[in-house]
């Protein structure tokens, strides 16, 4: 299965050891989604549409309310890349 170039990027932020914080209201709706790096540096190109299409995917996911990190798919379909261009 291909994915986008947004996806490939943030999956391989999350395959270095990166991790996604996610914001929620009242509601408990999600309301931002944020990608951190493993540096500690927040990440550009991760918005609501994306987060959604990953999960539907199932190339990421949260366990016992921790932040969202990267599942054994998605590193499967993740490509090797030397760095985050």
């Amino acid at each position: 299965m291909d994915i986008s170039r947004a996806e490939q990027r943030i999956l391989h932020l999350l395959a270095q050891g990166g991790r996604i914080d996610i914001e929620k209201d009242d509601n408990r709706k999600i309301m931002t989604v944020a990608c951190i790096t493993r540096d500690g540096w927040r990440a550009s190109g991760l918005d609501i549409d994306l987060f959604r299409k990953l999960k539907r995917r199932r190339c990421i996911a949260s366990s016992g309310g921790r932040p969202y990190r990267i599942t054994q798919r998605g590193l499967e379909l993740v490509r090797s890349q030397q760095d985050n261009q």
